[in-house]
């Protein structure tokens, strides 16, 4: 793979990493060849968590108040309000 991991796209990433899987369990591959796959798709699941971690940081939810204004709120705070509501 010529292109910089972190240059990647998520939906690349993810894709070269599917297509590793298959290679990884097709029983094709040498020993020394399972073990290179096995490294890159280490690293390129690195790469897919950077990646949903940013995109999680970045995703807010639009919450409308009582009064009618909208409001911004992290999906992170949403989601422990939910999780304290559930127990």
């Amino acid at each position: 793979m010529s292109t910089k991991k972190k240059d990647l796209t998520f939906e690349d990433a993810f894709q070269h990493l599917e297509e590793i899987v298959e290679q990884l369990e097709s029983g094709d591959l040498t020993l020394e060849q399972s073990l290179e796959k096995f490294e890159e798709g280490i690293k390129l699941s690195r790469v897919c968590t950077e990646k949903l971690e940013n995109a999680q940081k970045k995703i807010e939810v639009l919450m409308k108040d009582s009064g009618g204004k909208f409001s911004f709120e992290d999906l992170d705070s949403e989601t422990e309000e939910k999780e304290e509501d559930d127990r």
